[in-house]
């Protein structure tokens, strides 16, 4: 195997884990703002604490996007900063006006973003 194979296959193993860490975090996200969809009882400290899990995720994401150091394209570090700050909007509006139906476009997003994370897109 060549040296370039080598630094391939080692590159590769090193980041398949981290994107299914990242993934399976997207989805836990979304299941617990499902779960409070699903289940409206008004705003409590479920749905704070899904939001707070959440926004913290997508802190992460966007501070990752913004790293100089950040292997990926830039067009991919803008939009996941994009989507970020969407999700920060979103989730600054559920806090101020709870409604059941504006967790759909936070769900949705963390699923999507999984699915492409663990190739399923």
């Amino acid at each position: 195997m060549s040296t370039a194979a080598q630094a391939y296959a080692r590159t590769a193993q090193a980041a398949a884990p981290a994107r299914e860490i990242e993934a399976q975090a997207l989805l836990k996200a979304a299941l617990q703002l499902q779960e409070i969809q699903s289940n409206w009882a008004g705003p409590d400290g479920r749905l704070h604490t899904a939001l707070l899990f959440n926004r913290r995720l997508w802190s992460i994401f966007v501070s990752a996007a913004q790293n100089e150091t950040n292997p990926q394209p830039i067009e991919i570090r803008q939009q996941i900063a994009n989507i970020g700050i969407f999700v920060m909007k979103q989730t600054v509006d559920m806090q101020l006006l709870p409604e059941p139906g504006k967790l759909k476009s936070l769900i949705e997003i963390n699923r999507n973003i999984a699915a492409g994370l663990l190739g399923r897109a």
